[in-house]
């Protein structure tokens, strides 16, 4: 006989699978677009500056450069396209003209381009070369175009906007589909137009007719996005650090902004809750301080703790991350930026290559929509799926329950934006050991994707607690992940008093160092706090994982005598910049020398010179004389010679001479790398312990 209760079971089951499936919920405007949706699943793409600025190592040319300039020794488009597609980057955008109105295709429009270069004797086009080379990799491609011309003879007029509208005609129609269409809000200044040194202005909301250059972008390029202050597919993150916001709306007043306006990134660059368009934003930072291509960055590209920030503070809070390569004068993506961008990579593969099994997990929610539209939908892997809260709710909570405690320090959440942005606040609880709930984490917006980076929590029940929304929720995806430490030294760093701070890569790592030359894995004392160090002392230092006992390299750094009975001897502004200790801060002295009295006598054996280290370099000293001194006023010369380089390569530049005993210093500048104030970042002595 067949159990009575099983009976009942499966007729539930087969009740429920010919139940019907409920309607969709009702959208909330503004909606993306089909172009907007397929852009926005590329998440993460390339930016190339490369062109004229490249060989005069300018950020923004003035429009009067030579075209035969253009001359990269190395050209490899490939090579860009082999990298990006290895960091997982699914397209590029390339700097067809930049201000300087330097064109790198064989325009009609100006002789201002590539077909007077000396590369290739004017019978080159980079942009064939580059969009040929990332669609052979399976990659997009699209172009960055500057309204600004600073070599136009007829920027400024109503002439300049044909050819303008003609320089894109060229780019729409002769290099095949390009996937983003991008506009810069820097427009009208000082240039070189058509040979005339001047400054031209324009009505930034009207001279450009925006409204008919996009008909022409809608007609030539359909699938295409159109990026700028106020899109009107993509907007522009507010700044170039690569940052979106805490709250980071899709929707945009779109009808209020105008490119380049000068309150933009403080009103409307997060976006608004009630803005009347799609418009999400795309977060433009570059991997290095300058945008295009400085010899003397080659030692600035960004660590990667810098880079996994503005991974998560942009991909992780609902933007796209476009991430700029200078690209160098052979025409190469230069092996350090190439070494960071895959450590970044390799570290984001590595947080995310460890999810809950959710599968495993039992899932329920407080509201439902309907049939079709389970909690389940959020871990099936399936973008056509998703949960959707019963209408009319604009609060619901999602429960995960494990039969066996679980760790986790990454959580990830996705909407269905295809129906509108909806969540405004939400809490991540997770369940105590003695049965209650504590909040781990709260949030506001989701959009098309957020990520918390949280600390290592154990827990066997999780819930989602969606506080506010527009309408009834939504959400695609949901995952946890466990995200190994970020095992870099911890960084170092001293003041003027002496005082040692150590810094960790991430939170959640245990910290030793050593101050007698052995090793820290070994021998090592726990940091605290700040700790003083007045001699001089070799510190060695490494982070360990706290949970598997893993550590990392071990960082070394010199500490030369504490600085705080030091002073710089003189009238000036900021004097003590020159010797607190900060390589960010600078001093300047038209005198083109510096004097410092120690506050007591040392056994010197040399000194120490560290340059500026501002995205403009200026006043670095070349040719140097060092004095010494017993009592400030007889001084006698114990080294002089070149900081070799040192434009091209601003470190710290360390000299050593034979040990004489003083108390006063002197630093001339022989020469500088220009007319300007000699700079200093710092100076430091060398002295002899024995």
């Amino acid at each position: 006989m067949i159990n009575r209760n099983l009976l009942i079971v499966l007729f539930c089951f087969i009740a429920a699978c010919s139940a019907p499936k409920a309607d969709p919920p009702e959208a909330v405007l503004p909606v993306p677009h089909e172009r907007q949706l397929v852009w926005q699943d590329m998440e993460f793409y390339a930016f190339a500056h490369f062109n004229m600025n490249t060989f005069t190592n300018m950020e923004w040319g003035l429009g009067d450069e030579d075209p035969a300039l253009f001359n990269p020794t190395e050209f490899d488009p490939a090579q860009w396209a082999r990298i990006c597609k290895a960091a997982g980057m699914k397209g590029i955008i390339l700097t067809a003209k930049h201000h300087d109105g330097f064109c790198l295709w064989p325009t009609a429009t100006t002789d201002h381009s590539v077909k007077n270069a000396a590369w290739k004797e004017g019978k080159g086009d980079i942009i064939r070369e580059v969009s040929d080379a990332f669609r052979a990799e399976g990659l997009k491609f699209g172009v960055y175009l500057s309204p600004w011309d600073r070599n136009h003879p007829d920027y400024g007029k109503p002439e300049y906007i044909a050819v303008f509208r003609e320089q894109l005609r060229e780019l729409l129609t002769n290099y095949g589909d390009i996937f983003e269409v991008w506009f810069d809000g820097a427009n009208g200044g000082t240039g070189y137009y058509g040979g005339a040194n001047e400054e031209r202005r324009v009505d930034k909301r009207n001279y450009y007719d925006w409204k008919t250059t996009y008909e022409l972008i809608r007609e030539l390029q359909p699938n295409a996005v159109i990026f700028g202050d106020a899109g009107p597919d993509v907007r522009w993150v507010g700044n170039e650090h690569g940052y979106a916001y805490e709250t980071t709306w899709s929707n945009l007043m779109r009808d209020s902004i105008y490119g380049g306006m000068p309150e933009y990134a403080e009103k409307y660059s997060a976006g608004q809750e009630n803005g009347t368009h799609w418009v999400p934003a795309e977060a433009d930072v570059s991997i290095r301080p300058g945008w295009y291509y400085h010899p003397y960055e080659d030692h600035k590209v960004k660590s990667l703790p810098q880079l996994l920030d503005i991974y998560y503070r942009s991909i992780g809070r609902n933007s796209s991350l476009l991430l700029n390569f200078p690209i160098d004068k052979r025409g190469k993506i230069h092996e350090n930026d190439e070494a960071q961008l895959m450590k970044l990579v390799d570290k984001i593969h590595e947080d995310f290559s460890s999810p809950l099994p959710l599968e495993n997990a039992r899932l329920s929610a407080s509201s439902t929509h309907g049939q079709g539209f389970e909690v389940e939908n959020t871990i099936s892997g399936d973008d056509d799926l998703y949960w959707a809260a019963e209408d009319g709710t604009t609060n619901a909570t999602i429960q995960i329950e494990f039969d066996e405690p679980v760790r986790f320090n990454r959580f990830l959440a996705q909407e269905n934006i295809a129906l509108g942005q909806r969540i405004k606040s939400f809490d991540l609880e997770i369940k105590t050991t003695n049965g209650g709930w504590q909040k781990l984490s709260s949030g506001t917006t989701v959009g098309y994707k957020r990520i918390l980076r949280l600390p290592d929590t154990e827990t066997t029940a999780v819930r989602l607690v969606i506080t506010d929304a527009k309408a009834s929720p939504t959400l695609q995806h949901l995952g946890f992940f466990l995200a190994p430490k970020v095992l870099l030294p911890p960084s170092i760093t001293r003041e003027k008093s002496g005082l040692v701070r150590l810094k960790a890569p991430e939170e959640g790592l245990e910290l030793l160092y050593t101050l007698d030359g052995t090793d820290p894995k070994e021998n090592g004392q726990v940091y605290t706090d700040a700790f003083t160090v007045l001699q001089p002392t070799e510190i060695q230092v490494l982070s360990r994982d706290k949970g598997t006992g893993e550590t990392s390299e071990v960082a070394k750094k010199e500490l030369q005598i504490a600085r705080k009975n030091w002073k710089v001897l003189g009238d000036g502004e900021n004097t003590d910049h020159l010797i607190d200790e900060n390589p960010e801060t600078n001093y300047f002295t038209e005198t083109n020398a510096v004097s410092i009295d120690l506050g007591e006598s040392y056994l010197l054996k040399g000194f120490t010179y560290y340059p500026m280290q501002n995205r403009y370099l200026s006043g670095l000293i070349t040719n140097y004389a060092f004095y010494v001194s017993n009592n400030g006023s007889q001084w006698k010369k114990v080294s002089e010679g070149e900081f070799g380089n040192i434009v091209n390569s601003p470190i710290e530049q360390r000299v050593n001479f034979a040990p004489v005993e003083a108390r006063y210093i002197q630093l001339r500048a022989l020469d500088k790398m220009d007319e300007n104030p000699a700079s200093f970042a710092e100076i430091g002595v060398l002295v002899d312990n024995q």
